[in-house]
């Protein structure tokens, strides 16, 4: 299999893979240890298997096999396609099985409350400080105690630029053009983000907790409804290299990708503003086997290990020193690391007291099944 299999699949696609044990041989000249395996409590699972939870786009077979040459230790990683689907299946108990997990930011401060999450030891990761001060110290997770930041970017619009025109600009493009756009258009399927391009496409804050403001966001894409084809994070994007869709809401890794296959495929952050997210790893507190945990930590955030995984799958590092390594078109990709006047009128989606998720989910609920 390529290296470069992930390209084929969208950022929150379902993907499993199981990798054979190899030798444990290491890097050359890689100037680089990783974390000291030592036990805390007992074992309750193969101290030589390491299961991951995570986004299709951040693994792929070599980066598992460098890892399993370097450790000895074989890796199983299983994906999802939205936080709720994650969060889901912890609260059915059924994610014992993983020891390193990566959630977006909000599905961190939801983890947080239901007390999923280990406190990590800081002692025992390296390369800390490496990580951009932007994200050292999150609104959802005050200093960084339970997640170390993988990944970051912003949420906007791709669309096939050879058919669209005027491109689009802002959400109310898809208002402005829904005849156009009829049934060749989908938005994610994550609640906080659909609402929350309604809200901003109103002048209202994704982080709003007015049920009058949050009322106006349901109204306005109830109204948009019958023009979307569906509610999707992943299945749009073959569609949209095939010519079946005209543009999908997404994340600016996918536009990233998509671009990659047909140049002609664009991405754009609203106007009006968006928002900004972070994925990150964290450990649960169920985690099988935490030393094997902490040791995939400190292998990503090696500068060259980070650097490579971003030259091969696209998404956008938060690590400077892995950043100072990737080639010049990379760094200078604007969907990928956009400029301050993008990123500034962008926001954090932050937590939200349990009466405005519960409205939300409301409306999410309505807005999908009607």
């Amino acid at each position: 299999m390529s290296s470069r299999f992930v390209s084929r699949y969208s950022r929150r696609q379902f993907l499993k893979t199981s990798l054979a044990a190899l030798s444990s041989t290491s890097l050359a000249g890689c100037g680089w240890t990783l974390a000291e395996v030592r036990s805390d409590r007992p074992q309750t699972s193969n101290s030589n298997e390491l299961r991951i939870y995570t986004w299709s786009n951040y693994i792929d077979e070599t980066l598992l096999k460098e890892f399993t040459a370097q450790t000895g230790v074989r890796v199983i990683a299983d994906t999802y396609d939205s936080n709720d689907v994650m969060l889901a299946t912890f609260q059915a108990g059924k994610g014992v099985a993983y020891s390193v997990v990566y959630p977006s930011d909000y599905a961190i401060a939801k983890m947080l409350d239901l007390k999923l999450l280990a406190a990590l030891d800081k002692s025992r990761i390296s390369g800390l400080e490496n990580i951009l001060g932007k994200f050292q110290n999150s609104i959802y997770d005050p200093g960084n105690r339970h997640h170390v930041p993988v990944s970051w970017g912003t949420t906007g619009l791709i669309y096939n630029s050879e058919k669209l025109n005027p491109a689009p600009e802002d959400w109310d493009y898809l208002w402005q053009n829904r005849n156009t756009l009829s049934r060749k258009m989908t938005l994610l399927s994550e609640p906080r983000e659909v609402l929350g391009a309604s809200l901003r496409a109103q002048g209202f804050s994704y982080n709003t907790t007015n049920p009058a403001e949050l009322r106006k966001a349901y109204e306005k894409l109830a109204d948009l409804k019958p023009a979307i084809a569906t509610f999707t994070t992943d299945a749009w994007r073959d569609q949209l290299l095939a010519g079946d869709l005209l543009l999908a809401m997404g994340y600016s890794i996918d536009g990233v990708l998509v671009a990659q296959e047909n140049p002609n495929m664009k991405y754009v952050v609203p106007k009006s503003g968006s928002s900004l997210w972070t994925d990150a790893m964290v450990i649960p507190k169920t985690a099988p086997n935490p030393e094997a945990a902490y040791a995939w930590i400190n292998y990503m955030l090696q500068p060259a290990v980070a650097a490579q995984v971003t030259e091969r799958l696209f998404f956008a590092t938060p690590n400077q020193a892995a950043f100072d390594q990737l080639s010049t078109d990379l760094r200078d990709n604007q969907a990928l690391f956009p400029p301050d006047s993008v990123v500034e009128r962008c926001e954090n989606l932050k937590p939200l007291p349990q009466k405005s998720e519960e409205l939300i989910e409301k409306y999410w609920t309505k807005l999908t099944s009607s």
